[in-house]
């Protein structure tokens, strides 16, 4: 029943719209829908070459070479309004959805990760470590940067790099 409910609710958040819902989210680790059971890479950060910017300083970073960090390269250049959600992550928007298909086994996020959640369809720059792994949180690529900076960012631009 508890199942049921939570489901219930979960169909009922809106997709990325500015501003996330004041409940938590949940951090299930049995297999969704449209998930494939993936190993996922032991490196989780195999270079893609960008260039991002933490309301315009530059940091260094890298996107992993999953599908769905694929996607978002698709879309670079984009700059994304970000704010702090529950004292853990910054979150915010891309223009559209990224793709799911193929994605790894689940991993908890560490502090300078960049992720997307797709349930809510949203970007996370995570300042501390994330919760238990998660099949709906797929790590993007991390940007090397100090918690306390990460923390503050209102901003961040990703661009392919020269």
């Amino acid at each position: 029943m508890l199942r049921l409910a939570l489901a219930a609710a979960l169909l009922l958040l809106p997709a990325c719209t500015g501003s996330p819902p004041d409940t938590a989210r949940p951090t299930t680790t049995s297999p969704g829908a449209g998930w494939q059971d993936t190993p996922a890479p032991a490196d989780r950060s195999t270079p893609m070459d960008i260039r991002v910017t933490l309301d315009g300083t530059p940091v260094e970073a890298v996107l992993n070479d999953s599908p769905a960090a694929r996607d978002l390269a698709a879309l670079l250049p984009l700059t994304v309004d970000l704010e702090d959600f529950h004292g853990t992550e910054q979150i915010g928007c891309p223009p559209r959805r990224l793709t799911t298909t193929a994605a790894p086994s689940p991993a908890a996020a560490k502090a300078g990760d960049l992720a997307y959640y797709a349930p809510w369809g949203n970007l996370a720059l995570f300042h501390r470590d994330g919760p238990a792994p998660s099949n709906d949180l797929l790590i993007l690529g991390h940007l090397d940067a100090a918690p306390g900076r990460l923390a503050r960012a209102q901003k961040i631009t990703l661009e392919t790099a020269p």
